[in-house]
Order: C-alpha cells, then sequence, then structure tokens
C-alpha cells in the first residue's frame, strides 16, 4: 500500500504510511495532488452543494424572520405578541405605561409602583435572583396578581390571552432577546414535612441570617432596619408582615415562600439565599415563617361581639381582660372618597374584641405598625395639603437613609447577585448598626365612631364621620397623649371637640402592635346607647405617623356592627332538678338502709311468731 492511499493532511509529515515506508508529504504534494485529482473534484462539487443548501436555509431564515423571532427565549410568535399587545394597550397601560415603563397615568396613586418592563426586572420568579424570568413566571403573576397591591388577578382572561400578553411583555426589555440572558429556573425540591423540630431550627437560622433585622422577632415588619428601607430606585419599601401571609406578594404557601427565598426579590434589599442556605435549611426558615401566623386566611368579618364580664372593667388589667371574647379582624382601605385622599395605607386590618359589665363596655383595637410613632401630633380634623395626595407615600422625605452604592438600612443597595455566585452566609453580618430613623412629624392614632344616638330606621350616617343630618360620635386617641379624646363629627369638614368624660382608655406598643382599649358606660351623655341584645354599627379609622398620615389622609373601615351578647341567667329549672334527684337519692338510700337493718331479723324480735308455709295455706 503506497502513500498515494492516504489523504492528503492525514498523516504529518515525518511520518510512515501504512506499509512502514518513509513518507514525505511535502516533496509528493504535487504527485499526490495529480494522482488523488478525482477524489479532490468530488470533493468541490460537494462543497459547493453545501455551500447552496447553506444559502438557502439563510435566505428561508431571512424571509421568515419577520414571523419568528429566533432566540433562545421563549418571546412566541409575531402574531402571539401582536394579541398581547391589545390586551396590553386595553387592560395593563393604565398603570405599566404604554412603552412598559411603569409611567401610567394611574401611577402617581400607588404604592408599590408599577413594574417597570423595560428593565427586565421581576419580582415573583423561578430563576436566580438578577435573572430574568421564564414564561410561565410572567403567566402566574397575570394570573394570580399581587395581593394587597395595584396588580390584580385576571380570571376573566383564557390562558391563551396570558400567555400572549406574557409574550408582549418580553418586548420591552432588549434582555429577552439576549442569548446569554436565557433564564434556567432554580431547583426547588418537594416540600418535606413540617415538624416542631423544623419549626424551632428555622427559628434559630431566622435570627442567625439576618430576617429579623426587617421583619422583625415575631415577624410584624418592624424590624430596626424596616423604617428606612429602600428598593433599588431609592424609594421606600416596606418588608413583608410575616405573620400575615395572605398579604405577600409571591403567594402564602410553603412552596411559595421557599420559591422566594431562594430566589429574592429582583430590585428590592431581598436576597435570594440559594447559596448561603441549603435546602433544608430555607425549608427550616419557612417552617417558622407559617408558624408566625397560625391562619391561611385573615377570616375577616363584619360583626364584633361583646361578651358579658362578671367583674368590672378595669383599664390596669389591660388586654388579660379580653381574653374570652372572640377576636373580629376588619379589613382597612384607603380614604379616597374625599380630599386629601390616601392610596396605600400601610395598615391592612384592625383586630378587635369587646367585652361589658354591669355598667361600662370596653373595646380593644390592635394592629401592626412597623414604628411607634409617639411624638408629633395627630387629630381627625388636621389639614393636609392637598400636594401631599401628589406624592409618594411611605416615609418622610429623607427617611429612606440609603443610596445607590447601600447602606446599613439596604446592604444590596442596587448590585444584584449574579446567578451561581456565591452569598454571603449572613448577609447582615459586616452591617453597622443601623441608624434610629428620624422622630416623625405626626404621631399614631386610631378612632372609633358610633352613631350620636340610637338608630330609629335602617339609615346609618355616613361612614366618614357622619353628615350633617345624622352626626357621630367619635372617639379618638392620639398615641403621643396618654388619654383619648372625643368629638362630634357631621362630616369631614366638621369635627368639633365634645368631651364629655366618659370615654377613657390606655394603649400600649409591642414588638410591632398597637393595642389600644377604650372604655364608656354603657349610656352616655353622647352617643347611641349599648344595650344587651341589640347591634350598635361601629367603624373605626388607623393613622401612620411614620407615613405622615393624618386627617383625612387615613385607612379606615366601613360600618361594621358590636352585639351586645346578653349575660346568660343560670335558669332555675336545673338546681331545682338537682335538688329533687339528690332528695330522692337520700330517701332511697334510708329505705334500702332500712331493709338491711331489719329485713333479716326474725318477726319474734318484733314482737310476733314467724309465719309458716302451711299457716298461710290454711
Amino acid at each position: 500500500m503506497g502513500h498515494r492511499h492516504a489523504r492528503l493532511g492525514e498523516v504529518p509529515e515525518g511520518r510512515r504510511d501504512l506499509g512502514c515506508d518513509p513518507l514525505s508529504l511535502r516533496s509528493l504534494r504535487h504527485a499526490a495532488s495529480r494522482e488523488g485529482g478525482g477524489r479532490n473534484e468530488m470533493t468541490f462539487c460537494l462543497n459547493r452543494r453545501r455551500a447552496c443548501v447553506a444559502a438557502l436555509i439563510a435566505w428561508l431564515c431571512a424571509v421568515t424572520a419577520g414571523s419568528v423571532r429566533v432566540t433562545a427565549q421563549d418571546v412566541g410568535t409575531e402574531a402571539q405578541r401582536n394579541a398581547g399587545k391589545a390586551l396590553y394597550l386595553t387592560n395593563c397601560s393604565q398603570c405599566h405605561g404604554d412603552k412598559g415603563d411603569g409611567q401610567g397615568y394611574a401611577t402617581v396613586h400607588l404604592l408599590p409602583q408599577p413594574r417597570n418592563f423595560t428593565t427586565g426586572k421581576f419580582k415573583v420568579r423561578t430563576t436566580p435572583n438578577g435573572a430574568l424570568p421564564i414564561h410561565q413566571d410572567i403567566v402566574n403573576v397575570i394570573r394570580r396578581g399581587m395581593p394587597y397591591t395595584s396588580m390584580p388577578a385576571w380570571p376573566t382572561l383564557s390562558d391563551q390571552q396570558v400567555s400572549d400578553l406574557a409574550y408582549y411583555i418580553t418586548t420591552f426589555s432588549a434582555d429577552f432577546s439576549s442569548k446569554e440572558s436565557v433564564p434556567k429556573p432554580v431547583d426547588l425540591p418537594s416540600a418535606p414535612s413540617m415538624t416542631t423540630a423544623t419549626v424551632e431550627m428555622g427559628k434559630k437560622l431566622y435570627v442567625d441570617n439576618g430576617c429579623v433585622k426587617c421583619h422583625g422577632t415575631l415577624g410584624r415588619a418592624d424590624g430596626p432596619s424596616s423604617p428606612t428601607l429602600t428598593d433599588e430606585l431609592n424609594r421606600p419599601i416596606r418588608p413583608a408582615d410575616l405573620s400575615q401571609p395572605w398579604t405577600f406578594r409571591g403567594g402564602p404557601t410553603r412552596e411559595d415562600i421557599f420559591r422566594t427565598m431562594s430566589t429574592g426579590f429582583n430590585g428590592t434589599p431581598m436576597p435570594s439565599f440559594a447559596d448561603a442556605l441549603t435546602p433544608e435549611q430555607r425549608w427550616a426558615i419557612t417552617d417558622f415563617i407559617v408558624s408566625l401566623s397560625g391562619t391561611d386566611g385573615p377570616a375577616y368579618t363584619n360583626l364584633v361581639i361583646a361578651k358579658y364580664s362578671p367583674d368590672a372593667i378595669d383599664l390596669a388589667q389591660g388586654t388579660k381582660m379580653f381574653a374570652a371574647a372572640p377576636v373580629a379582624r376588619f379589613p382597612i382601605i384607603g380614604q379616597i372618597t374625599e380630599p386629601v385622599r390616601e392610596f396605600h395605607p400601610p395598615v391592612t386590618n384592625v383586630l378587635v374584641q369587646a367585652i361589658y359589665d354591669s355598667d361600662n363596655m370596653a373595646l380593644l383595637v390592635r394592629w401592626h405598625d412597623r414604628t411607634a410613632e409617639k411624638t408629633g401630633k395627630n387629630g381627625p380634623a388636621l389639614v393636609v395639603p392637598p400636594e401631599e395626595e401628589e406624592q409618594e407615600g411611605g416615609a418622610p422625605a429623607g427617611a429612606g437613609g440609603a443610596t445607590a452604592g447601600g447602606s446599613p438600612s439596604n446592604p444590596f443597595g442596587d448590585a444584584e447577585v449574579t446567578p451561581g455566585a456565591a452569598a454571603p452566609q449572613n448577609p447582615f453580618a459586616e452591617a453597622e448598626p443601623t441608624p434610629a430613623a428620624a422622630a416623625s412629624e405626626f404621631s399614631d392614632a386610631v378612632a372609633v365612631q358610633i352613631p350620636s344616638q340610637a338608630l330609629t330606621s335602617a339609615r346609618k350616617p355616613y361612614f366618614i364621620f357622619g353628615d350633617s343630618q345624622n352626626s357621630v360620635d367619635l372617639w379618638f386617641f392620639d398615641l403621643a397623649r396618654t388619654d383619648p379624646l372625643q368629638f362630634l363629627g357631621k362630616g369631614s369638614a366638621d369635627v368639633t371637640p365634645n368631651d364629655t368624660g366618659d370615654i377613657t382608655g390606655v394603649a400600649s406598643y409591642d414588638q410591632g402592635e398597637w393595642s389600644v382599649i377604650f372604655k364608656r358606660p354603657l349610656r352616655a351623655a353622647s352617643g347611641a346607647p349599648f344595650t344587651p341584645g341589640e347591634f350598635v354599627p361601629i367603624a373605626f379609622s388607623v393613622w401612620d405617623g411614620l407615613s405622615r398620615e393624618r386627617g383625612s389622609r387615613r385607612g379606615l373601615t366601613v360600618w361594621e356592627s358590636v352585639y351586645m351578647e346578653p349575660e346568660v341567667v343560670p335558669s332555675a329549672f336545673g338546681p331545682m332538678l338537682r335538688i329533687a334527684i339528690i332528695l330522692l337519692a337520700i330517701e332511697l338510700a334510708i329505705i334500702g338502709w332500712v331493709r338491711r337493718r331489719y329485713g333479716s331479723r326474725d318477726r319474734t324480735e318484733l314482737g310476733g311468731e314467724p309465719m309458716h308455709p302451711s299457716a298461710t295455706r290454711a
């Protein structure tokens, strides 16, 4: 076998051919070329055909480029994106803007601010911190919404419409067209069983990994960093109240909480713990968070039941007096009917309990608050400048604290964690002590209102401090003071002092929760009477001083009801029946004893002769 059987270039110079003879490709190159000429012509033809096929494929791609975008990310077809655009302009642009930049005409009234899609940063995802979401992530947010924000769920849209809308949203950011930005979901293992041991383990990890710095010991969003946290644009941001899972942006289930811990929230101080903690540790913290609430939902109601107390109501006893009273939770909504409005009240609900004795009734009102604002002032009729309605709420100017590069209050700043990069075991370990927030100009406050007199018809006073024809009795507690005040309300513009001395109360703040007790006689000089067995309309208002709420800018409830449950009077039949049974038992016991004592004696011992059977026959 000669060297002509070796294809040119396959054997290095200086090596031997298959017959072990020396082979010099350099000196015999022209001969090899001549002898292999037929093979070269065939190779040339094949290469030309391949070039033609490649050119044809390139032409087909160019022709179809208008209908199919060839990217590694799932961005749908042009038809799907066009269908999504029509849906977006109809349903979404009011908040997110026509350009997807979060600058719709409603944006000024919203907190949190609508998502700016042009940045490519999304909070709720299954992908690593800093990464784009996958298509299904966007679909899930559209379908479910984000609780306690202006982003609603869209159950009326079909699956295809939601999918088209998600595809169109990807057009706002060029990152979705980059092959280098293809997201890969993080590993989300199945949930293990929740046990007492995992809860205790999670409680320790919760503290060790800095969760307490923002969310507080009991998860009430009252950590030392809470008042000064900001997002990547230096806007005030509130940490989640972990004791109220129904408010979680990403969902309340164990799987939702674990996912949030694994991915973090892009653009916020909430980091990913996927690299800092093992799945077992993240599940343990998840279980501890679940244990903080003890309930799956708020269980809102419209009725508080006042229980009778045989003991006299004593304010010095505090909240212990209400141990046997059922708890009613009422939702707080923003006052958006009258200027100046509150579109995003930080307090979302109040818990109310009621008791009464023979002379007085008492109400316990509780709510979660990041800070206790006990300085400054507040009042139901304080004037709020109209321009404040157009300002972003959340914190007074300068309270944000953090800068773009990060600060002790926001150790993460604008920097995103690179997917796959190692994260510190404790992101807060090197942080300096969080500076105390500046004293607020306005204090926290709460108010209870009832009709000024017993209702004679179904018509109630206007729920915002009454009206000229139907006034309300207003119990107002400025929590910078030590006692409540009383007002007469005939509308927001007509609230006047009406201190009869009937209203007393106490207030306390502990680990992110205000507890305020009001006490009033059952029949007072002002206000509807509280009569056992009857209903009384009642409503509540809450002011958060840190958010500069005062006057008409506040959160409130609609009219609810308090029912004065009658005292349970023991029936006389029960004691009488018990006495009769006892007497009967005593009588039967005596009869039985007599029979046992004397029945076995011979009748002669009683002065008679025994009777024989034969005598009885006669």
